[in-house]
Formats: structure tokens, C-alpha cells, sequence
């Protein structure tokens, strides 16, 4: 199996497998995925979701807001479970999908654990972390406000967002109000897609 072009461990795709019948399943009770989406869910989900991952595939704590139907923060979680190392804060404010994601978590054995509360309160609660990923979920200008507090302090503390077509407007309206370093990665899956990996984080309104 790949995705993105990289060979999986049959483990891996095991893994995989096993969270893509879990998710079809709650899918049909819950609305995990915008419903148009969910016959793409290798192609769409997944392997968009590695995509970050594979840019940083080093263990570390990760810390995943918005999971939702555990797109990006349970794939990498599955990813890291090979390694033995790493982990993955999934941050799920609603009861139904946090419950979705903790019983993926059983049944893929991926190294991650639930956080069933809202963006703006994780930091209280995951104090540690070197990375954040976030897909789907919120203008880039809100991203940087729910990482900031993680971003204080460690300067090596990067962060992962998923953006479409438009995310060029969405990076010069948060220059108003912050100052960071910025990557772009093209999306291999989703052509004028990008990840914008974000380091050194600091509020203009502190300088």
C-alpha cells in the first residue's frame, strides 16, 4: 500500500484498514466528514492527512485540534504506532466524536489519547507538545491564536494547517496581527492545496 507515493508496512495498512471499517461504520450515525466526501476517504482524508506526517515523520508529541473524524491527528497517530515513540493530543470538543475517536484509538492501537474539551482551553490541560496540526477547522488568523500558547517558549514548536485555494488571503490577514515564518507545501493530493508549516510565532501586538 501507499500514499503519497511512499510504501506503508503491511502493519501500517492493517492499521489503516482497520480504522477505514470503524470509520464507516459511526460515519452512517454521526457526521464525521461532509457526506460528499466520504466515498473519497482514502484519497481525500487519509492520504491527505499523511501528508503532514510524512513532512515531519520524527517522533514527537503532537497536539491535533479539531479532530473530528480524526483527520489529520489519527493518521498520524496510526503512523507513529510502528515507530513505538511519539504521540498525538486529539482535541475533540464534541462528546460523539471524541467517543468515535477513542474507540478507534482501541482498535488501531495508534498512539494518541482524546481531549474531550474546546481548542482554546487545550493548553491548560496539554502543557507539553512539539508540533500542532489542524485540517478543515478554522481561518488561519484563529489557528495561530489557539497555538500561541505553545509556540511560547519553544522555539523549535512548528505547526501544520491544511489550507485551500484560498489560503493566500487567509496568510495576509494574520501578517496584520502576528509574525511568523512560513513554509508552503504544494498538496500532492489536492491540486492548489497547501500546508502551511508556521514557526516563530509572535503577536505584533506584544512587540
Amino acid at each position: 500500500m501507499k500514499l503519497n507515493g511512499r510504501t506503508v508496512s503491511r502493519e501500517t495498512q492493517d492499521r489503516l484498514e482497520a480504522f477505514a471499517g470503524h470509520f464507516e461504520k459511526w460515519a452512517k450515525a454521526i457526521n464525521l466528514v461532509a457526506p460528499s466526501t466520504r466515498q473519497q476517504f482514502w484519497d481525500r482524508h487519509v492520504a491527505d492527512s499523511a501528508q503532514v506526517f510524512q513532512l515531519s515523520p520524527e517522533p514527537k508529541t503532537w497536539i491535533d485540534i479539531g479532530s473530528g473524524g480524526g483527520f489529520p491527528g489519527l493518521i498520524t497517530a496510526i503512523l507513529l504506532a510502528e515507530q513505538g515513540e511519539g504521540w498525538v493530543h486529539l482535541v475533540e470538543s464534541n462528546n460523539k466524536k471524541a467517543s468515535f475517536l477513542r474507540t478507534a484509538i482501541r482498535e488501531t492501537g495508534a498512539r494518541a489519547s482524546v481531549h474531550a474539551i474546546r481548542a482554546e482551553a487545550a493548553p491548560a490541560e496539554i502543557v507539553e507538545g512539539d508540533a500542532m496540526s489542524a485540517r478543515a477547522l478554522a481561518d488561519l488568523s484563529l489557528l495561530l491564536e489557539y497555538a500561541a500558547p505553545w509556540f511560547s517558549g519553544r522555539p523549535a514548536f512548528r505547526a501544520f494547517f491544511h489550507k485551500g485555494r484560498d489560503f493566500r488571503r487567509e496568510v495576509d490577514k494574520a501578517r496584520d496581527h502576528w509574525d511568523f515564518d512560513l513554509v508552503k507545501h504544494e498538496s500532492k493530493v489536492e491540486p492548489g492545496s497547501v500546508i502551511l508549516e508556521i514557526s516563530r510565532l509572535a503577536s505584533l501586538s506584544a512587540s
